[in-house]
Order: structure tokens, then C-alpha cells, then sequence
């Protein structure tokens, strides 16, 4: 028998080509933190500071008042003659100066207790001093000793609207205060907020929460944001000559007795609630079940309304008083 040898064509080994490596151009963004009162993105640890609030004076002789355009959070209070006093909030800004300040009422402790920091004001009734002080807040009274370099009658108007304070030094003499909880819910932007997005479109809203206190606002698209008109129809303006202007403008119907010729304002309970932002309001509820807990917005679904990052206003209206949203014409 004879073999014969077979051969097998040989084929080439095939090679394998190199993977090729994704390099990302992606760059995570830095860590931030949001600024308590405003919700706007800031660099981390940069508002350690506690909240300065005050009792700023509403009467006419009080304006143009000082430093209120540059106030994170300004809540509007009927008092005595149907006129309104401010509490103005500053966190992320503080300014040298503010004021005019003016005496403390009842439903003070309600307001400021949430945010904790600091609370000024130029005294009032003992009864009222007392409320405030037993508040989880550093009292700066003027007329104090603790006061005497930050406190002072300045030449913005007459005397008893002219107590002006020295919010900055105060700040930083109280720098062991702890910064303030977020007090609001917040949007990542404007677009986002919950009125912007559910709301019923609005031009203007007029308000009444006194015979003569009956501001409005107007919305203004350039700008994105809600521009404020005293009883009268001129412009509502700061010191400096700006016009104080929103990002979203809370409305709270609230109870008020008039108790002792004090106008006493209920914040410890429930009630009808309206929050404009980006143009348009959306109906809600608010509720504040003790002095130090926050007020909470729902919208009709029970869902928390979220506010567009900025200022905002907080208008306390009495059940009495009168509310009306304007919409575009068609």
C-alpha cells in the first residue's frame, strides 16, 4: 500500500484590531450648595452667615427705604391705620446699612422663628418685646447697649422713621448664629417653577390688605420678574432709585383680629394661598402648624409648589381684604 501525503492550504491567522479608547470631554460640574432664602446656586460653604431680618417701616414718610431692594425674602403685614410694615429677610446679600426700622407686632415671633439668625427692631409694646424674645432669634433692639454702635437716627427721614441699622456689622457679630434652613421649595430655574409651568397666565396682581395699603404688581416679561406699584400707582422704589421688583410673589390669605387696637395676624393655622412666578399663578393652600415650622404651599394635588430660584415676596391679605389676578387680553 502506498500513502500518499495530503496537504492543507495554510490561511493567513487573522489578527485582531485594537479597540479604540473613548476619552470623554465631559466635566462634571463643581459641588455647589443652594442659597437657603433664594435657592440659587452658589459656590460651597460660601452662606455660612445666619439670616438678618427686621421690622422695616411702610409709612410714606419712611420711603425710599434702605436696602430693601437687595432683601431675600420680604413678608408684608397689616398694622394700625390700615397701613402695612415690612419683615425683610437678608441672607446672600446683607447691605452696610437698613431701615428704617420700626416696632415689633404679634405675629413677628411666627415669621422670623423658622429662619432663626437675627431679628431688629426699634422696641414695642413689653408684651410684644417679651413674645419676641423668648423667639429662637438674637434680639437687636434699638436703644440697647448691645446696640449702641449698630443702631442710630439717621438723616433719611424724620424722626420716628429714621432708625437705621448697620445690618453687616451686626452680621458679623453674631457670625456664630447658624445659616438658615431653606425656607421654600425650589426649581432648578424659571422655567421650571410650578407656576411658571401650571399656572394661569397674569399681567397683574392688585392686592388690598389695609385702607391704605393696596399695592400691586406687574408682571414684566424683559425682565422675568414682577415689578411692585404703591397704593396710587407710582412705582415702589428703594433708596438707590430701583424699583423693587419679585421673582415669585406668595399671597396668604390670613385671619386678623383686632385685639387691644393692635392688628393681630394668625400664622398658626391654614388657608387660601396664590404663588405667581415666571408670568403666570397657580391656586394653593398653606398651612404652619407651630412657631418655628415653616409655611407649606400645596398645590390642589397636595404637591409641594416649587418657587423659581430669586426673591421673593410674601403678602399676608386678610380674609377681609381683596385679591385679583389679571390676565392677558385675548
Amino acid at each position: 500500500m502506498v500513502l500518499v501525503g495530503c496537504t492543507i492550504d495554510e490561511q493567513p491567522v487573522p489578527t485582531s484590531s485594537p479597540t479604540p479608547t473613548f476619552v470623554s470631554s465631559y466635566e462634571a460640574p463643581p459641588p455647589f450648595d443652594l442659597a437657603p432664602l433664594t435657592g440659587a446656586v452658589v459656590p460651597v460653604g460660601s452662606l455660612t452667615s445666619p439670616a438678618f431680618a427686621a421690622k422695616i417701616d411702610n409709612h410714606p414718610s419712611a420711603r425710599p427705604q434702605v436696602g430693601l431692594d437687595r432683601a431675600d425674602v420680604v413678608w408684608e403685614i397689616l398694622v394700625e391705620g390700615g397701613l402695612t410694615r415690612y419683615i425683610a429677610v437678608w441672607q446672600s446679600d446683607v447691605p452696610d446699612q437698613i431701615g428704617p426700622i420700626r416696632s415689633v407686632r404679634p405675629v413677628d415671633p411666627a415669621v422670623v422663628s423658622p429662619q432663626g439668625g437675627i431679628f431688629a427692631f426699634s422696641g414695642g409694646q413689653d408684651r410684644f418685646v417679651q413674645a419676641m424674645r423668648q423667639a429662637p432669634v438674637y434680639n437687636a433692639i434699638h436703644g440697647q447697649r448691645d446696640t449702641a454702635d449698630t443702631m442710630f437716627r439717621g438723616q433719611n427721614a424724620p424722626s420716628p422713621h429714621n432708625v437705621l441699622v448697620r445690618a453687616a456689622q451686626i452680621v458679623t457679630e453674631q457670625r456664630q448664629l447658624p445659616a438658615p434652613p431653606q425656607q421654600f421649595p425650589f426649581a432648578e430655574s424659571l422655567s421650571a417653577a410650578t407656576a411658571t409651568k401650571e399656572g394661569a397666565p397674569t399681567t397683574r396682581i392688585d392686592l388690598k390688605l389695609g385702607g391704605s395699603a393696596t399695592p400691586a404688581w406687574v408682571w414684566s416679561a424683559d425682565s422675568g420678574r414682577w415689578l411692585r406699584y404703591m397704593t396710587g400707582g407710582s412705582p415702589d422704589t428703594a433708596q438707590g432709585g430701583a424699583q423693587l421688583t419679585a421673582v415669585n410673589v406668595v399671597v396668604l390669605r390670613v385671619e386678623v383680629q383686632v385685639i387691644q387696637s393692635i392688628p393681630t395676624v394668625g400664622l398658626i393655622g391654614s388657608g387660601e394661598a396664590w404663588v405667581s412666578t415666571g408670568g403666570a399663578t397657580v391656586p394653593a393652600t398653606w398651612s404652619k402648624s407651630s412657631l418655628t415650622d415653616q409655611i407649606r404651599i400645596l398645590d390642589a394635588n397636595g404637591v409641594a409648589v416649587r418657587l423659581a430660584p430669586g426673591n421673593t415676596w410674601v403678602e399676608l391679605v386678610p380674609v377681609n381684604g381683596a385679591v385679583s389676578f389679571s390676565t392677558p387680553a385675548t
